[in-house]
């Protein structure tokens, strides 16, 4: 088992809005986290799918963007709602772990793209390749709090 832990939490309240810190959030099954920009109501024209309900970056990767790229990334500018240390997130696609008592499920891995460059600097695409984080799906709900363990489950 790794055990990692949650560092940050962010949100935004619509797309392309700047992502903020929160010092807790609920995570709501099926849903995302509560206010995020990805949440889905549950009414039909709601955006989002399981694989937008919550992202993760690890703070690890934005330190090698540093010092191997030279780029300086706020955790806020990754486009991630969780910034976690200690544990491998890509070892975690189709994986269950916990973030304290919520439970997650890996789905894939969250690349970076050519709308997080335009919206922070040159290179970070090319800096954050196998680096950009996870997309995860909400099983078990709960709330979300930084210093949370992450465990993986065996």
């Amino acid at each position: 088992m790794t055990e990692g832990r949650l560092l940050a939490i962010f949100t935004a309240a619509q797309k392309r809005d700047d992502l903020h810190a929160v010092e807790e959030i609920e995570a709501v099954p099926g849903r995302g986290l509560r206010d995020d920009r990805y949440c889905r109501s549950g009414e039909p024209e709601a955006t989002g799918s399981p694989s937008q309900e919550i992202t993760l970056i690890e703070s690890e990767a934005l330190d090698y963007l540093k010092r191997e790229h030279g780029i300086e990334l706020a955790p806020s500018q990754s486009r991630r709602n969780l910034l976690t240390r200690g544990v491998a997130l890509n070892d975690l696609v189709e994986k269950e772990f916990t973030v304290g008592d919520v439970l997650l499920r890996g789905i894939r891995l969250c690349h970076p793209c050519d709308h997080l460059e335009a919206m922070t600097y040159k290179g970070v695409k090319d800096g954050l390749t196998m680096r950009g984080g996870l997309r995860a799906e909400i099983l078990r709900g709960g709330k979300l709090r930084p210093g949370a363990a992450i465990q993986t489950i065996d």
